[in-house]
């Protein structure tokens, strides 16, 4: 288990955003005095060097409230309609509150298919970590305009999980409408006690959560296990608070507020390392002598230090790197197709538009995605 970091020191924080604190229930209005203190939390973090990324709920509370849905559970299709209605004004809510402070904000939609799918994985991937580097504050949501019942990720604690896992973070922050992990309903059970800190979840821990309808939220505590677990898992840290107080973020690392973290197990490069290592490779990249001495400094493989290919691999497959004497080298995750990869090997990132007919990415395997 590692160490749990505080919350100030962590690199890059997932921060989950139900739709009871962003949208009145009773006039369906948006909360914004509460988003504007959301934004002084996420631009105080920004401003220690920390990644941002918010998985806002929103969009269907504030969409059924314009084209006058009603309260009361909506057909996919009605959910649908007033999550292209809500989105855009969810966007434009955050660019407002973020904008003051100097900060660009950035609308991601992804579905489970995304993260189910290795290329559609490592496209959001890639997105996210080049809109982190650009300086930009990421606001993730499913896809509700386009998810149906079979693909939809069905709560947003369990898509927040998966985009720390998909962006390496260390922290995730789950602002919910319950203040903690309890041994038991704490409304129906007044011995129920909340935990401070949990160091594993045991199958005594997932016992506790009950069943999957309980709690308060839409999925109720079980699905913040389930998040838990897979966020743990990946190394992320996670906390369980009510994030109805003003300046939410403040309140957690600050010890003003009651809230449940879970610890990392492990370090989320170390684990992502580790299941890299552990898949099984679909052919094999051969570099010369200049590109494995540039990945032993860290560096990423590039077409240009390419020697040969063999074997039949997808974009986003595991290969073998082998060095020029045929030693194994390590392992990573492609970019391109193997047909891809005989069309681009020993050519500069310069060239790969022209090798191709179409523009492509300057390396073969990302440093993030390799263990050696």
């Amino acid at each position: 288990m590692a160490a749990l970091k505080p919350l100030t020191r962590m690199r890059r924080l997932v921060v989950k955003i139900g739709s009871a604190l962003l949208v009145d229930r009773e006039s369906g209005a948006l909360r914004m005095d509460w988003l504007t203190g959301l934004a002084r939390d996420v631009a105080e973090a920004r401003a220690r060097g920390q990644d941002v990324v918010l998985v806002s709920s929103g969009s269907i509370a504030l969409g059924r409230g314009v084209l006058g849905l009603g309260a009361g559970t909506l057909a996919l299709e009605q959910s649908q309609a007033a999550a292209a209605v809500g989105q855009i004004r969810l966007a434009r809510a955050y660019e407002e509150a973020l904008a003051p402070h100097g900060l660009i904000t950035a609308q991601v939609l992804v579905t489970l298919e995304d993260s189910a799918n290795r290329r559609r994985y490592l496209n959001s991937r890639a997105t996210i970590g080049t809109l982190l580097d650009l300086g930009t504050v990421p606001i993730v949501n499913e896809n509700d305009t386009v998810a149906t019942d079979e693909i939809r990720f069905g709560d947003n604690d369990r898509l927040a999980a998966q985009v720390a896992l998909m962006c390496g973070a260390d922290g995730l922050v789950l602002l919910s409408d319950v203040d903690g992990f309890y041994s038991g309903n704490p409304k129906e059970d007044p011995q129920a006690r909340r935990f401070d800190l949990v160091e594993a979840i045991t199958p005594e821990i997932e016992a506790m959560a009950g069943d999957a309808g309980s709690g308060l939220s839409k999925g109720g505590m079980k699905t913040k296990i389930m998040a838990a677990k897979t966020a743990t898992g990946a190394g992320c840290a996670m906390a369980i608070m009510e994030g109805s107080v003003n300046r939410p973020l403040s309140a957690l690392a600050g010890g003003r507020v009651p809230a449940t973290w879970f610890a990392p197990q492990g370090d989320p490069r170390t684990a992502r390392k580790h299941w890299i290592a552990g898949m099984k490779p679909k052919g094999e990249v051969h570099v010369d002598a200049g590109a494995a001495a540039a990945l032993g400094r860290g560096k990423s493989l590039l077409p240009a230090g390419v020697t040969g290919v063999t074997g039949q691999f997808g974009r986003g497959e595991p290969v073998t790197i082998c060095g020029p004497g045929g030693a194994t080298l390590g392992r990573g995750l492609v970019r391109y197709t193997h047909e891809e990869t005989v069309r681009i090997a020993g050519r500069r990132s310069s060239e790969i538009e022209a090798a191709l007919g179409y523009p492509g990415r300057a390396a073969l395997i990302h440093r993030d995605d390799m263990v050696l």
